[in-house]
């Protein structure tokens, strides 16, 4: 009889153990399973900028109210700079009622310098059209010789220049428009004195192709 009941609990006990096992086996099989991740998607690139390279900046056009103690706006919006970039004279301004012909912008020519040596701005080297803005505006000059002077606008020169003359009268609009180029980085010009003293009253400085 104990030899029966020894037997009966040692078939007992190795069940228990196989089922234990087999039950690990099997939980071990399943969280393997559950584990197993999706393959990864794959990896967006990144995004590009569609902003296109800004265009190089051109070359801006040079704008000076000879005499002006603050910048003026033209009638096309156009800034012009107060005086500078000459050599000795000295500056007028006219009063603002007065007159002048052959313009939209009579404010242009109402301030001058007269006297100076010469005018230099420095600028890229190429070409340009040089435009200088004239007008007699002195009341001591009524008539044609009562002031003239020459002028050299980077090597092209101009002799026994009056601007009663060219105007036409005074109070009157003149442009002198020079093709020019420069090739040492400064824009020139040289002023002497014949009858009266040298005046200009805006200066332009444009670049060309």
């Amino acid at each position: 009889m104990r030899n029966i009941l020894t037997q009966t609990l040692s078939v007992c006990a190795t069940v228990g153990v196989l089922t234990f096992v087999t039950g690990c086996e099997t939980t071990d099989r399943g969280s393997a399973q559950s584990s197993a991740q999706p393959p990864p998607a794959a990896a967006t690139p990144p995004a590009t900028s569609s902003v296109a390279p800004a265009p190089a900046a051109t070359e801006s056009v040079v704008r000076i109210k000879a005499g002006a103690s603050a910048p003026f706006t033209d009638s096309s919006g156009n800034v012009w700079l107060p005086d500078q970039g000459f050599d000795g004279g000295d500056v007028i301004e006219r009063d603002a009622s007065t007159a002048i012909a052959n313009t939209k912008d009579a404010a242009l020519y109402l301030s001058e310098h007269y006297g100076m040596s010469s005018f230099s701005r420095s600028v890229p080297n190429g070409k340009y059209i040089a435009k200088l803005h004239f007008a007699e505006t002195f009341e001591g000059v009524t008539d044609a010789g009562g002031r003239v002077f020459s002028f050299n606008v980077q090597g092209h020169e101009f002799k026994d220049f009056d601007v009663f003359v060219k105007a036409g009268g005074s109070n009157r609009a003149y442009i002198e428009t020079v093709p020019v180029e420069v090739t040492n980085g400064k824009f020139t010009i040289t002023f002497t004195s014949n009858v009266e003293n040298p005046e200009i009253n805006a200066i332009e400085i444009v670049p060309r192709s």
